[in-house]
């Protein structure tokens, strides 16, 4: 399947202008907020409650979101100097960091509008602490209520009955009565279903993507291009019409190329020829993303699976949305994000991936300020190697800190990794 050019640089797919068409219309109807009388909640991508907060007709904004694409846009740099300046330790996770500069420059999002202030902020607590010091100083900046619901960490990486029935009660002592006065609406638990019932079947058409990734040569990129893939179901448009729209189309191009026999669409266009299938862990580097990316795809690297697009759900592992039992599905997908999930858990997700996507190696990216991911992170690798017997790379940068990504640096740790996966193939010819 040919791609279309936009903007003369990068190769775009339907899918692709589709989801750039749904978040431009997302960043102007927050912009027309204040006019139109809609409420907003700011809330985070792990976890989220989207399709809660769309039942009664909120508008969600989410702040890694905004941080991420701030990098893109090389803006964080800015952003974070003016978070340090302000008093923020360098050590602090750059995501809030940037969020924070971002705030205190005017809050202009990625479209240049500038983001309405938020009637309630909603922190779904899912694995990572820095979520609430970062809801705590969002709390210094804004004349807002706060909610917070509490999700207990899988230690043993199973769901328990007490731990669903717990967050179904906070759903209805604590955050529905929430939305309720920010909205003033009261809770439609059948409108509530409807949006579930459309998250399902948008998760179909998601999963049945990332798993295409399964064929040799693999048609996606589940890193890189699956950063694009994951928008619309991690962040605001779960639940509505849109999502599926845009996942239809995302499976029927993916499915195209797989018969077709074609690799992943990359910037600079169909990728050349699978040299290396790899699994990542950890999330990508976003102030040089373009870059990174194509470190992998011009050494013929493609990355089959990834932990990193788990974070706002494990769908690939079964779970879908269930409008015949609303509360307790949210309650259950909070539970189930990857960072939610103790280290052992983790291992074992890799090790299958590694396993079921036929992988040659796995690297890790050990983002420095995301301790949410990159503690044990170098345990989790020699695991990895001991049970599959598949050697690990393992790579340093940040999240939107530009400071701490070294081209020159990780290029040669990536090339010296892949020449290292040919020497093994070599040495396992001969044998």
């Amino acid at each position: 399947m040919s791609a279309e050019r936009s903007g003369g640089d990068i190769s775009k797919e339907r899918s692709m202008l589709l989801q750039k068409e749904l978040i431009a219309g997302h960043y102007d109807a927050l912009a027309r907020a204040r006019q139109e009388g809609k409420k907003v909640v700011y809330t985070f991508v792990p976890g989220n409650l989207t399709e809660l907060l769309r039942s009664f007709d909120l508008l969600p904004v989410l702040p890694e979101i905004n941080a991420l694409q701030s990098a893109m846009r090389r803006k964080s740099a800015e952003y974070i100097a003016e978070a340090e300046k302000a008093g923020h330790s360098e050590d602090v996770c750059t995501y809030v960091k940037c969020d924070i500069g971002m705030l205190r420059k005017g809050n202009i999002g990625p479209t240049g509008q500038t983001l309405p202030k938020p009637d309630l902020l909603l922190l779904s607590y899912t694995g990572c602490f820095t979520f609430m010091k970062w809801f705590e100083l969002l709390r210094q900046e804004y004349d807002c209520p706060v909610a917070m619901l509490h999700v207990p960490y899988q230690a043993d990486g199973r769901i328990h009955d007490h731990h669903r029935g717990y967050i179904v009660d906070q759903l209805r002592r604590e955050v529905i009565p929430q939305l309720e006065k920010a909205s003033g609406r009261a809770f439609d638990e059948e409108r509530l279903r409807e949006h579930l019932a459309r998250s399902a079947a948008a998760e179909e058409d998601f999963v049945a993507v990332l798993e295409s990734a399964k064929h040799v040569p693999s048609p996606i990129d589940a890193y890189f291009g699956g950063v694009y893939y994951v928008g619309p179901i991690f962040s605001a448009f779960r639940g509505m019409n849109g999502a599926i729209e845009y996942y239809r189309m995302l499976r029927s191009e993916v499915e195209a190329r797989m018969r077709a026999k074609q690799g992943p669409i990359t910037p600079d266009g169909p990728m050349g020829p699978e040299r290396y299938r790899l699994v990542a862990e950890g999330p990508p580097n976003w102030t040089s993303f373009r870059e990174f990316w194509k470190m992998f795809y011009d050494e013929g690297a493609v990355v089959v699976a990834s932990s990193y697009t788990k974070v706002g759900g494990l769908y690939d592992r079964g779970f879908r949305h269930d409008p015949a039992r609303p509360l307790e599905s949210l309650a259950e997908y909070c539970l189930g994000c990857y960072t939610n999930l103790g280290l052992p858990t983790r291992v074992d997700l890799l090790e299958r991936y590694i396993r079921e996507y036929r992988a040659d190696g796995f690297v890790i990216n050990s983002v420095k300020s995301c301790n949410s991911f990159s503690v044990g992170q170098l345990a989790m690798l020699r695991q990895l190697e001991e049970r599959t017997g598949v050697p690990g790379g393992f790579i340093e940068s940040d999240l939107v800190d530009p400071r701490y990504f070294s081209a020159a640096n990780i290029k040669n740790r990536i090339e010296s990794y892949l020449q290292m996966l040919d020497q093994k193939r070599a040495a396992g010819a001969q044998a």
